[in-house]
Formats: C-alpha cells, structure tokens, sequence
C-alpha cells in the first residue's frame, strides 16, 4: 500500500467519527439520562416504603417517623422532634395533633413548666411501631444515614451544584417531608 492510500485511508476513517465535541455532548446527555434514571429509582422507592407503611400501619411515613423517634426517645419535646425531622415545626405540630387525636401519643406537662410539653407515645402507639415496615424513619434517610460521610459530602455538594443549575428553585422543599413532595 502506498502512502497516498494509507492516508486516504486514515483521513476516510476519521471522516466518519463524530467530532470530539459532539463525542463528549453525547455521553454528558448519556450519563444525564442515567442519572435520571436514578432520581426515580429513588423516589419510586421512597413511593412504595411510605405505601407499605399506610397499608401495614394504617399512617403515613411522617407519622411514623414520629412515632419511632418518641419510641427510641420518651419524653421528646416538638421542637426536638422538629430538629430530628428535619421539617418545619408547624408540621411536626400538626403531625403531634393528629397522632394524639388518633390515640398514638399523648402531651404531657412537665410538672415544673407548664410550657413545656414532653410527647409520650401509648400503647396502641408502641403496637402501630412494632408493626410497621422498618426503616420506621424512611427508606432514603436510611440510605443516607448509612453512607460513609465522605460519600455524603460528596453527595451534597454534587446535589448543591444540581440546585444552582435548576431554573426553578424550592428551597422551602428543603423542610418538608418526602412524602408531600
């Protein structure tokens, strides 16, 4: 073969690659779509534990994970469940208003301040835990916890720098709870 072929040749083969840019494009779009595909997976997990929790418990998730930090803590204040939930204090008050008008937990003064309220769970409260699907505080905080913290670091700031590209932006989201998402 001559070199005048061999160089046809060659200049043939690179003819019909896709330029280096568009090479790459297409595998960020790739690697975006799998991506997305996790997102769901996720999510769609998160759906079918707080299901199984309704249709076992008869509550929902919030509620649950309610319970079960009373259970592991007798004697919690609203704004310490507030704080272990991460969510807004006037939903883990409405929350504790539902569980206590379902029989599930009582409010109890503390005998020196009346102003402060400590959340005991009842029986029929410890009956509804010891019944449900674990994990009692979800499946993704559960997932999280379990994550060596440089892997949730990295996870954060990965998810941090997702949020700043978003053209719509809910940074009330940040205090509720995955299931009224």
């Amino acid at each position: 073969m001559t070199k005048r072929q061999t160089t046809r040749r060659t200049e043939t083969k690179k003819s019909h690659r896709k330029p280096r840019a568009a090479r790459a494009s297409s595998e960020t779009n790739d690697l975006a779509v799998e991506v997305l595909g996790r997102f769901r997976e996720v999510f769609r997990a998160a759906k079918l534990h707080f299901a199984a929790v309704k249709k076992i418990a008869g509550i929902s998730g919030a509620q649950l994970w309610a319970l079960s930090e009373i259970n592991a803590q007798p004697g919690l204040r609203v704004s310490d469940l507030t704080q272990k939930m991460s969510l807004h204090q006037s939903t883990v008050s409405n929350l504790v208003e539902r569980l206590n008008a379902s029989g599930l937990l009582r409010r109890e003064r503390e005998a020196g301040d009346n102003r402060v309220v400590r959340l005991q769970l009842t029986s029929a409260g410890k009956k509804v835990v010891a019944r449900a699907p674990k994990p009692t505080h979800g499946v993704l905080p559960d997932a999280l916890e379990n994550l060596d913290r440089r892997s949730l670091r990295k996870l954060s700031t990965s998810l941090n720098s997702l949020v700043k590209q978003m053209k719509v932006r809910a940074p009330g989201a940040t205090k509720t709870h995955l299931e009224n998402i």
